[in-house]
């Protein structure tokens, strides 16, 4: 009662532990509200608090987690209660040097002894399988008429279940979120290039205006288009102590993406190592009423996720401005330049304010399936996975198939593809017809205009390399396959008034994320994302799928880049579930463009991070660490300042340890071990991406700059 009538005296109780030398507060509770007030109330250094529980969070982990704090602080911990009832002895440890490496699954005490969740998981095996008599039995019921009803119901609500879990773990979508923190008051200092192209049209006063109203010391480049490299490297001799890049190259569609590239190109081979800002103008959508109005700037926004992860240290970001250039908007992007939105690097600036671009999941539940019917056209039909596209429309009921690639009948296995599908009760023409010809492709529309229903573009073409390797030619063959083929799809079905129940469009998870050494496609990709956004904001059925990773075919089919990619986080997805997911998306009226892939993102957050933060999954609640950082994060400071003092033979058998750590990262090796110190790299396995990672993984950890060309 007096608790209740009189002051609780908290600071007081505090503040008579901390004399009394409490330095470790345990708070057993519901949360950790009273260790967030205790942090308030105590003077001194070094005090820990500690809860037992936090809300939102799993309590076995949290309870656990708090023992390990307290027991890296010095407290004793009374494991014999911890462990009791587990069956855990102490044990003596070897008096040898001792170490070994398992391989094998260990089964948990509940598996070995037929109980908890094995239970639960053999009943529902059975109900899947129908498994009249072992249910029986499970159950104690003799009478296996009981079940003839529920069961079949039974059993297609769990497999239902199960699928729609299995789709909606997969799904996110984009989302951007305001950024409060960015004013208009910022100031920029030091000298700024404004790299601008020569292309009527492109006026950028607003821009120099803004930056040298605002501090900066402006110094505008004029790039004529199709300028090389080696041209724009020259227009950059002599550039010194530049503060920063602002391009505005992407606003000359006619030059493209390109462009862009080959800036990022010569400003590495001028040694100009400032942070490049690449500005576009209604490239992204942050909302319902905000229009996407170019398709074709996105690709800069592809581009540059991918020059984010190959080189952190010289790429700023990406900002996408409104159509109105006015004063606020402009004192908005000094504000982002200046670094007013810390650690954002994909932003858009709208007269309502900034915005941070976010993956988060898309809204789950079953929104029903699209049901195909009439014709449905496939491009790239032929290939590994246009031919599953063509199977599940067999069986989901389109009557006729139209599968076009570029050599059409003559493509390996196209005739046994064309005669199973047939066996199926389907009508099936392949079709030679490079869809990226317009004019090919216009008289094979017109044919089939009266009972097209639904277009799949399943069609590309991959030609992997780094940015500071890819030519113009590159991208024109990646994106001639992607983007030229998506465009004409668009255009000619409005043109010729073919009104579709779906345009699907089989766009890259490298388009929304970035993936190293995938400039080329990632561009493509974000292309076909903006299209998508664009036909569904014109009132047009559209449907863009960002896929990861497929097993069993598809472009991730080679068995180092599937190695890679289950060591990153990323384990192709099985065909079934991707079928699941997109017969659900297509009937989805919420997002017109979805990323699609099973993540592991204890694996996939810190090796995208490794080399450059990243805000992008910020809001994805299992790439938030599960507590506070431990003591022992911090224990020992960076490389260099451990190599400080050493003597040259230690300083080199330091720098070869490092060296040798960071290099089996990269390629995978559980150890260091793995590494021979006397075997050259491309021995080991190295490529140009991997080269790639190894450099901005050693820049990282030691805080050197080290040149692109290492």
């Amino acid at each position: 009662v007096r608790h209740v009538r009189e002051a609780v005296r908290f600071l007081d109780g505090m503040r008579v532990l901390e004399g009394a030398g409490v330095t470790t507060y345990l708070e057993l509770g519901p949360g950790g509200v009273l260790s967030a007030m205790g942090q308030e109330c105590v003077t001194g250094e070094g005090a820990a608090f500690v809860p037992v529980l936090r809300s939102g969070r799993s309590e076995a982990e949290t309870a656990v987690a708090s023992l390990a704090q307290a027991h890296l602080r010095g407290l004793d911990v009374n494991w014999q209660a911890f462990y009791a009832g587990s069956g855990a002895r102490r044990v003596e440890l070897p008096t040898y040097a001792f170490q070994r490496q398992r391989y094998w699954l260990q089964l948990t005490g509940a598996a070995r002894n037929g109980s908890g969740h094995d239970v639960d998981a053999r009943f529902w095996d059975a109900v899947e399988r129908e498994d009249l008599e072992s249910l029986a039995g499970t159950l104690d019921v003799d009478d296996e008429s009981a079940w003839g009803l529920v069961l079949p119901a039974l059993s297609a609500w769990r497999r239902g279940l199960r699928t729609q879990s299995e789709v909606d773990r997969r799904r996110y979508r984009v989302s951007w979120k305001p950024l409060t923190d960015v004013a208009s008051g910022h100031r920029l200092s030091g000298s700024w290039l404004v790299v601008t192209p020569a292309a009527a049209g492109v006026d950028d006063a607003a821009v120099v205006g803004a930056l040298a109203g605002r501090g900066a010391e402006v110094r505008r480049v004029v790039v004529e288009a199709g300028a090389d490299r080696g041209a724009v490297a020259g227009l950059l001799a002599g550039v010194e102590s530049v503060a920063g890049v602002v391009s505005l190259l992407a606003l000359d569609e006619a030059a493209g993406v390109v462009a862009t590239a080959v800036l990022v190109q010569a400003l590495g081979d001028a040694g100009v190592g400032a942070p490049l800002w690449c500005l576009t103008r209604g490239a992204v959508s942050v909302g319902r009423s905000d229009r996407l109005v170019s398709a074709v700037q996105a690709q800069t926004w592809g581009l540059g996720r991918v020059a984010a992860l190959e080189l952190p240290e010289r790429w700023g970001g990406l900002v996408d401005l409104p159509e109105v250039w006015d004063e606020r908007a402009m004192g908005r992007l000094v504000g982002v330049l200046a670094g007013g939105a810390a650690g954002e690097d994909q932003v858009a600036v709208r007269s309502s304010g900034v915005f941070g671009r976010r993956l988060v999941r898309a809204a789950g539940g079953n929104t029903g399936s699209w049901e195909p019917f009439g014709t449905v056209l496939v491009t790239g039909g032929t290939g590994a996975l246009g031919q599953r596209v063509a199977r599940w429309l067999a069986g989901a009921g389109a009557e006729r198939l139209v599968l076009t690639s570029r050599r059409g009948p003559e493509a390996p296995g196209a005739a046994e593809l064309a005669a199973e599908l047939s066996e199926l009760g389907v009508e099936v023409s392949v079709v030679a017809c490079d869809a990226a010809d317009r004019d090919a492709l216009r008289s094979l529309l017109a044919a089939e205009a009266e009972t097209l229903t639904a277009v799949v573009h399943t069609a590309g073409v991959l030609d992997d390399g780094v940015l500071d390797a890819l030519t113009a030619e590159r991208f024109e063959t990646v994106l001639r396959a992607k983007v030229d083929s998506a465009r004409n799809l668009h255009e000619l079905t409005v043109e010729l008034g073919i009104e579709l129940s779906a345009f699907v469009l089989f766009s890259s998870m490298s388009g929304m994320t970035g993936a190293a050494g995938q400039a080329n496609y990632a561009a493509a990709n974000a292309h076909l994302d903006a299209l998508a956004e664009q036909r569904r904001a014109a009132g047009l059925a559209a449907t863009s799928l960002a896929w990861g990773p497929w097993a069993e075919g598809g472009m991730a089919a080679d068995e180092a880049l599937d190695a890679r990619m289950r060591r990153e986080g990323l384990p192709p997805m099985a065909p079934e579930t991707a079928m699941a997911v997109l017969r659900q998306t297509i009937a989805s009226p919420a997002d017109a463009a979805l990323l699609v892939a099973d993540v592991d993102w204890e694996r996939f957050g810190p090796a995208f991070t490794v080399v450059r933060p990243s805000a992008l999954f910020a809001e994805l609640v299992e790439t938030r660490p599960a507590g506070p950082a431990g003591p022992t994060e911090a224990v020992g400071g960076s490389p260099v300042e451990r190599f400080a003092g050493l003597g040259a033979p230690e300083l080199e058998r330091e720098l070869l340890g490092l060296v040798r750590a960071q290099v089996a990262a990269v390629l995978g090796h559980d150890g260091s071990e793995a590494v021979g110190a006397d075997r050259a790299f491309k021995e080991l396995g190295f490529d140009s991406l991997t080269a790639v990672e190894l450099r901005n993984r050693l820049g990282a950890a030691t805080g050197v700059t080290l040149p692109a060309t290492l």
